[in-house]
């Protein structure tokens, strides 16, 4: 099932945005499926609960940055696809596998489910990897020697936070991996 979403999520993503942005969700969606499946996760629930909701808190600003400051209308204008309808079935769809799946985050890890350490996985190195993008892709694929990118601002709290979160998954309570 961790595979099959992982494929979706990129599939929609190519489907909705192009070539270009759906090779930047891999870092999130591949690189999390990569970190699920090479590192033990020790962190529980428990362990990941508040920095996963201050993840999510930092996300839906780092979001209301990039509607406010345009950043797909900017996106768009760097990799030369058109900006899709916010409306459109492979926007839906893609909203709905990612955002879908971290909201489980929370009950599945309560039960100790393992697609609750994946979708956290995903969740984390979206935030903490593929958000990097402002910074070290974007910039430079829009052909000046560094641009401002909406969404870079709110990025410089969101990714560390998320790295915070999968230091979390891999060491446990109390920052100490359990023997």
């Amino acid at each position: 099932m961790a595979i099959a979403a992982t494929l979706a999520a990129l599939a929609l993503g190519y489907l909705a945005f192009g070539t270009v942005t759906m090779l930047v969700f891999t870092a999130g969606f591949a690189g999390g499926l990569a970190l699920w499946l090479l590192l033990p996760s020790k962190g529980s629930w428990h362990d990941i609960r508040g920095i996963y909701w201050l993840t999510m808190l930092l996300f839906l600003l780092h979001r209301v940055e990039e509607r406010q400051l345009g950043f797909f209308q900017r996106l768009s204008e760097i990799t030369g696809e058109p900006t899709p309808s916010i409306t459109s079935w492979p926007v839906l769809s893609l909203v709905g596998v990612s955002i879908g799946s971290w909201l489980l985050v929370p009950i599945l890890m309560k039960h100790r489910h393992p697609l609750g350490a994946y979708f956290a996985w995903t969740f984390f190195a979206s935030m903490g990897i593929t958000e990097l993008a402002h910074f070290l892709v974007f910039p430079f694929l829009a052909g000046l020697p560094y641009a401002f990118i909406p969404g870079m601002i709110s990025v410089v709290m969101l990714a560390p936070v998320a790295w915070w979160g999968m230091w979390k998954l891999v060491m446990g309570r109390g920052g100490q991996r359990p023997a």
